[in-house]
């Protein structure tokens, strides 16, 4: 391993090889810069590998049951053969093995003993980056050394074209325990590649393909150096693969280093036609300035982000560790170059469920963007407004007015989720029902011009949006003449165990507040942007008087609520449900479910997948008092299985803020390690990239008690005794405020470049910050 690492306190470590964990790592090794990413498979394969390159907003439909973001052509593959013989996990003894990702810098690093069938001892290292400084740049520096022996040595550095996402998975009776070299054998496969261009020389190899259905054009370039004295590179190529291929014949104990360096565009970045030229100007501009500037370049640019985003959990390393760790792989899934993609459910660190985009992105991930990377949320949303045309389309084929957003999103805006699972046993129905989609995509829209001051956004973008959803939602509500109310049947609240249920209050609710603050936000751009608001008007044939109704209409919704106990019904005639109970909990302290039960059976039952009131009460925290909120996650809580990653975050955070604190720290820990530990046992199919959003949340806006109200922040905080304070930044309103949370005090300094001193609220007490200086406040004991 090389000796320039981070302290530990950033090191993911991989100590030995396990074939049936290797898949896991693949997934938590993924390198990446917003642009792709790359999982952490080994560059010379093995068996039951499922290796991946994605890149953002590349997406195909050819012959797959639903449109997949594509597995790219590989730039990974570099292998190494001693006299013939593959050095690989499989073919070799494995000696030694060990793999470190440093988060600090976005280097995995790799160093593998291996003993062949004649005895002959090699290392291998590697270290694998993605270039953070400039996005079309991968590469890999490799260095061999003969322990034992001095013999020929083969080094084939290649790109791989032939490749295929997975599809359908056969239907089992009972799941079935798979050998981890056949498992993905058992998948049907979709191909979504075809290659159209070779070439290779001793100075570089050139792969390229085109999208066999959205027609995009994809292109690699790589090129391999090596100083030490070599026989020559030759050129290999085959069916859907080029490489080149070097020959060293070091002495015993010497380390021979190579260096492979690699260019990727598509026609998404340059014309069809130019994919080629401007893949071969990169590489010789890169290869010019040569590996370790390029590592250099993207070191220097991964410590500008930390120096905003970074998290430590004084007296826990370990805590500390996991946090770096999601939020590192939140800044690898984010393009803020790109208003055209969007991050994926598994961001581009695995096939799980197919490279959409969910409400994840404004609920769970937006938040941290767009207080710390806010140039990075304005592309995000920038990619909902560049899908709005997908959203009308939408509504009007479901029979409805304006916007709609999709509940699974790719290219285009157009709903994509499946309409079976994978094995085909069971009906999906989010697509047509969890509808409440809309409105996340209008609150994060509000949150970030809101949070950010980006103002403009909102005349160019957003209000567009606001009035286009908005006409969803007044065409999409049903008037009940008899309760003289609008209500929303058959609907999928968040929690997804209730599948056609009425009146979902999240989903009411959100849809309410949203219709509100539509028309404010249009009444406000009319009396301040008479010439905005004049040219809006016009392009949607947008009257007074329809704003008028979104308010009149938002008044009337239907609301679950029991005044007499303060409880929100989760939905019409859940208090009548079947209230079971949980009584089993798994080795991760995870809940069981009931004998006979499933996913798929508890519409009955009042257990929760995930929170429901609860998310509600936590994204709208003006609307409800602290007791409505108090009672509610009393209730709900104990009702909730965690099925769904997204749910421990928001438990630790309006735990902490009803003062029930007795699970705070387990529901954190469950959110941090969920993809560290494997604790839904599902990591190799990709990061639970919301569950990171989920856990920065947690840390920031639970413990470290941050939350916006009527427009200030405000700070409620709580640690827990086994630790002895927080560290965190965030952004507001583009200046810079630093925080640290310690038992009995906690310090504030705003940015010595704010313009002006800022008011903020801490323990309900006002507090105003000057620039550039430090202000310690007392706080009040913590409960515990």
């Amino acid at each position: 391993m090389p000796q320039s690492l981070s302290d530990d306190g950033w090191l993911v470590r991989e100590t030995d090889f396990s074939a049936e964990k290797a898949n896991f790592y693949e997934t938590i090794f993924t390198v990446g810069n917003g642009y792709q990413g790359t999982r952490g498979s080994f560059s010379e394969g093995h068996k039951g590998e499922l290796s991946g390159t994605y890149l953002a907003g590349v997406y195909d439909h050819h012959d797959s049951s639903v449109i997949d973001q594509v597995n790219v052509p590989s730039w990974l593959p570099v292998s190494v053969s001693v006299l013939g013989q593959a050095l690989n996990v499989q073919n070799c003894e494995v000696v030694e093995h060990a793999r470190v990702l440093d988060l600090q810098t976005g280097l995995l690093h790799r160093s593998t003993t291996f003993k062949d069938a004649s005895g002959r001892l090699t290392r291998v290292e590697t270290t694998r980056f993605c270039s953070f400084a400039d996005q079309h740049v991968a590469g890999i520096e490799l260095t061999v050394t003969p322990i034992n022996h001095a013999s020929e040595i083969v080094i084939d550095a290649g790109i791989d074209g032939q490749r295929y996402n997975l599809d359908c998975l056969p239907a089992y009776k009972e799941k079935p325990v798979l050998h981890p070299e056949i498992k993905w054998e058992k998948w049907a496969k979709s191909r979504h590649l075809e290659t159209r261009e070779k070439t290779v020389s001793s100075e570089a190899a050139y792969l390229n393909a085109v999208t066999i259905d959205t027609g995009i054009s994809i292109g690699i370039a790589s090129s391999l150096v090596c100083d030490h004295e070599q026989t020559g590179i030759d050129a290999w190529s085959d069916y859907e693969s080029v490489s080149q291929k070097l020959t060293v014949h070091p002495k015993q104990g010497e380390a021979i280093s190579v260096q492979k360096l690699v260019s990727i565009f598509t026609s998404r970045d340059v014309a069809f036609d130019q994919v080629g030229p401007a893949c071969q100007r990169k590489l010789a501009e890169i290869s010019s300035a040569g590996l370790a500037q390029c590592v250099a370049d993207s070191v220097a640019t991964w410590r500008e982000k930390w120096d905003v985003c970074d998290c430590v959990v004084e007296g826990d390393e370990d805590a500390t560790r996991a946090v770096r760790f999601n939020i590192y792989h939140m800044l690898i899934a984010a393009n803020a170059n790109d208003p055209r993609a969007n991050i994926g459910a598994k961001s581009m660190s695995g096939e799980g469920y197919k490279g959409h985009v969910f409400w994840d992105t404004e609920i769970f991930l937006l938040p941290f963007f767009i207080l710390t990377q806010p140039e990075t949320a304005r592309a995000l949303m920038l990619y909902r407004y560049n899908t709005l045309q997908g959203a009308l389309e939408n509504a009007a084929e479901n029979g409805f007015e304006g916007a709609q957003f999709p509940w699974e999103s790719a290219d285009t805006g157009r709903e994509t989720t499946p309409k079976w699972t994978h094995d085909g046993l069971n009906r999906i129905w989010t697509g047509e029902e969890e509808i409440h989609i809309t409105a996340c995509v209008a609150y994060g829209a509000i949150s970030y011009v809101a949070h950010t001051g980006d103002w403009q956004f909102m005349l160019d973008y957003g209000a567009e949006m606001l009035a286009q959803t908005s006409r969803f939602w007044v065409s999409r509500l049903e008037y009940n003449e008899a309760d003289e109310q609008y209500e929303l049947t058959r609907v999928i609240g968040p929690d997804e165990f209730h599948e056609h249920i009425d009146n979902n209050a999240f989903t009411n609710r959100m849809a309410q507040w949203h219709l509100t603050q539509s028309a404010r936000l249009l009444a406000q751009i009319a009396a301040e942007h008479p010439d905005v608001y004049a040219k809006l008007a016009r392009a949607l044939d947008l009257s007074e008087d329809e704003i008028k109704t979104w308010q009149a209409v938002a008044d009337k919704v239907l609301i679950p609520y029991d005044s007499e106990t303060s409880l929100i019904e989760q939905f019409s005639g859940y208090f009548d449900l079947d209230d079971l109970e949980i009584t089993e909990w798994d080795e991760n302290d995870m809940p069981c479910y009931p004998d006979g039960r499933d996913h798929f059976t508890l519409n009955d039952t009042m257990i929760l997948k995930q929170p429901d009131v609860i998310m509600l009460n936590y994204l709208l925290p003006d609307e409800f008092s602290d007791a409505e909120k108090q009672v509610n996650f009393e209730f709900y809580e104990k009702r909730t299985m965690h099925k769904s990653s997204l749910s421990p975050s928001i438990h630790c955070i309006m735990g902490i803020e009803t003062g029930d604190y007795s699970s705070a720290l387990k529901y954190f820990t469950r959110s941090a390690f969920v993809d560290l530990v494997d604790n839904q046992g599902n990591t190799q199919d990709g990061m639970h990239i919301a569950s990171a959003g989920g856990t920065w949340q947690s840390l920031v806006c639970g413990f470290g008690g941050l939350r916006i109200k009527s427009g200030q922040p405000t700070f409620k905080p709580w640690l827990p005794d086994s630790w002895s304070g927080v560290r965190f930044k965030f952004l507001w309103q583009s200046d810079l405020i630093s925080v640290h949370l310690a038992h009995g005090a906690m310090v504030f300094e705003l940015s010595d470049q704010a313009s002006d001193d800022l008011e903020i609220l801490v323990q309900g007490a006002p507090v105003i910050l000057k620039p550039g200086i430090a202000q310690t406040i007392e706080l009040a004991p913590f409960t515990t």
